[in-house]
């Protein structure tokens, strides 16, 4: 009989993090107002998803057309504007004590309700999320009004984390390595592609993650797909097989992946895997405040590329993380974006050679003040696995 992981007995939980504060969402919506500022723009309009969340702590239960945005703009204090039946929720919210909230009630006109708030000739940064209805009603409302989404006027709004979410980031990494620890205990051969992901997914769960983003097992040539989907393959002994999975622990992203072997490999594999490894590490020793994004993909790149699978490495080496699994900052050629202390994401080089098999080693990685640190400490060597 398959184990089954769900039923798998944890590690001991680590201490649950300390909630954010008032305090805490206050000083993230004070730096970002000022980050507009800074940035020529008359100030945010935030909508439901990712950035509200991390500005305010607030995540409505779910998706509506009524409008909701969180009004910043540098020396004005944040408004929350809400749909009246949904206000005694947005009061529960952690950073609710730090902004103002306006309601509106079905009936009226919440765009003329909003439109007060507003510099009606500003130029506003505005969430990628928001909603077309609620921009051109806005706009109606403004006609001289102007709007730049936040992936192109401000895409670092999230990516420098503080003390308290570099914990929760650092957490999330933890429970995927000891998710990933377990899955080598459990059977691959004759199995499908899904029932290891299923496996995967409820490790995660054991480990304390709220939300399954993703659970990618690639086998023999399905990892040569980076992003291929778990399917009814059935896992054969011989194959290698790439596991890439995350999701969201206390709000903040995992993203781990390693590729293991099901029995022994042969000397190709072997030396294709030791290649990504080193190419990894080489992505990881470039990590330091001050050099740029494209820095870290380049050294990743180079080791692939001199031992000649170079065309055969055909995606970004990284990509942020936070409350979100994929968010900027990337780590790819063409980003002279400087790393600072604090930025998170992805070190995770890949060969893949179409038809026969694929190769990729990913950690997590935070900035420090002299250079990176991991948050994934799951060993990086090729694991044989039954």
């Amino acid at each position: 009989m398959t184990p089954d992981p769900t039923h798998a007995t944890p590690d001991p939980a680590p201490a649950e993090p300390a909630p954010f504060t008032a305090a805490d969402y206050a000083a993230r919506m004070a730096a970002a107002a000022r980050t507009a500022a800074e940035a020529g723009l008359a100030g945010l309009l935030i909508a439901p998803g990712p950035d509200l969340t991390h500005l305010t702590g607030y995540r409505p239960t779910a998706e509506t057309e009524r409008l909701t945005v969180l009004v910043l703009a540098a020396g004005r204090e944040p408004v929350l504007v809400v749909p009246a039946l949904e206000a005694p929720d947005a009061e529960k919210a952690p950073g609710a004590p730090a902004l103002t909230l306006r309601d509106w009630a079905d009936g009226k006109d919440p765009y003329a309700a909003t439109a007060p708030l507003l510099d009606a000739a500003g130029r506003f940064g505005v969430s990628d999320n928001t909603w077309a209805l609620h921009l051109l009603g806005l706009q109606r409302e403004l006609p001289t009004s102007s709007y730049a989404s936040l992936t192109d006027a401000l895409p670092m709004l999230r990516a420098v984390k503080d003390e308290r979410e570099l914990e929760r980031l650092a957490a999330a990494g933890a429970a995927a390595d000891a998710a990933y620890a377990q899955i080598l205990h459990l059977p691959f051969a004759d199995r499908r592609e899904t029932d290891v992901a299923a496996d995967l997914a409820g490790l995660l769960h054991a480990h304390g993650h709220s939300q399954v983003d993703f659970t990618v097992v690639g086998s023999g040539p399905n990892g040569a797909n980076p992003h291929h989907e778990a399917g009814d393959r059935v896992i054969r002994r011989g194959d290698m097989v790439v596991l890439d999975f995350g999701g969201l622990r206390h709000g903040y992203g995992s993203d781990i992946s390693r590729t293991v072997h099901v029995g022994e490999p042969t000397a190709e594999e072997q030396r294709v895997h030791d290649i990504v490894r080193e190419a990894q590490q080489a992505g990881f020793a470039a990590v330091r405040p001050g050099a740029a994004c494209q820095d870290v993909d380049r050294a990743a790149r180079a080791v692939i590329t001199e031992f000649g699978y170079g065309d055969r490495f055909i995606h970004r080496t990284g990509h942020g993380i936070g409350v979100t699994t994929h968010e900027p900052p990337y780590m790819v050629e063409g980003e002279e974006r400087p790393l600072v202390p604090g930025m998170c994401f992805s070190v995770e080089p890949g060969v893949y050679l179409p038809g026969r098999f694929g190769v990729r080693i990913e950690d997590i990685v935070t900035v420090t003040r002299d250079g990176g640190r991991r948050l994934n400490n799951a060993p990086r060597e090729l694991a044989v696995v039954d």
